[in-house]
């Protein structure tokens, strides 16, 4: 099995505490974690789209949203079950729709976790 690539928002205080969480659970180190909040990371699409949505790539396939999370799920063994569940036929679309509101209230989540001034 090819290495499952995610990248995310290194200068999102959720996203960095989330991707914290899977790479101490990745502990056969499956995904490979790309920060494209620095200008330097390399990104397959536009930046902007790259840092508003998730995006992973499995068996290089660039996947948006609740797809991006459930192959991120496979590859770590404790969260397989989950990511496998996406496979049954309508979970995704149901597991897409919770990604989208969420994406409506991340703003006033992520104030939630940034560090005071």
């Amino acid at each position: 099995m090819s290495r499952v690539i995610v990248w995310y928002d290194g200068a999102c205080p959720l996203c960095i505490r989330e991707i914290s969480l899977m790479r101490r659970l990745d502990r056969r180190d499956a995904v490979a974690f790309i920060d494209i909040a620095t200008p330097a990371a390399s990104c397959p699409l536009n930046r902007q789209l790259m840092l508003d949505r998730f995006h992973a790539s499995e068996d290089g396939h660039i996947l948006s949203g609740a797809a991006a999370f459930a192959a991120m799920w496979r590859a770590i063994p404790v969260l397989r079950p989950i990511g496998q569940l996406a496979r049954i036929p309508g979970v995704l679309p149901v597991l897409e729709a919770l990604y989208n509101q969420f994406l409506k209230i991340r703003p006033h989540i992520q104030k939630r976790f940034k560090p005071a001034d």
